[in-house]
């Protein structure tokens, strides 16, 4: 089993690859096809727009939630294209975490 470090190392730099090619000014989808192209070029599994469901009680919502990139069943990639992160991003992403943690296999 690959370490986490090292994985989002190489993550990390797929991403690099990919903003160092393409710069700013695109739309997240073309962001995300090119980081996917990158990853599985460095033979990194990934999975892109996993679901996830949202847990209310004790059921759970199909309510559209998805993750951008679940890679390796490890690690959220959240992709933004925009100048800088505010706060809403921040908790858009701890959302995805807590009911990442409650569906798949953290």
């Amino acid at each position: 089993m690959e370490d986490l470090n090292e994985l989002t190392g190489k993550i990390i730099g797929c991403a690099i690859e990919v903003h160092k090619l393409l710069g700013p000014g695109l739309l997240e989808s073309a962001y995300e096809e090119c980081l996917c192209y990158e990853l599985a070029q460095n033979n990194i599994v990934y999975e892109r727009q996993k679901p996830i469901p949202v847990v209310y009680k004790t059921i759970k919502l199909d309510a559209g939630y998805r993750l951008d990139i679940l890679v390796e069943n490890k690690v959220v990639v959240e992709l933004k294209a925009i100048d800088a992160l505010a706060t809403i991003h921040t908790a858009q992403l701890l959302t995805h975490l807590k009911f990442s943690k409650k569906n798949l296999d953290f």
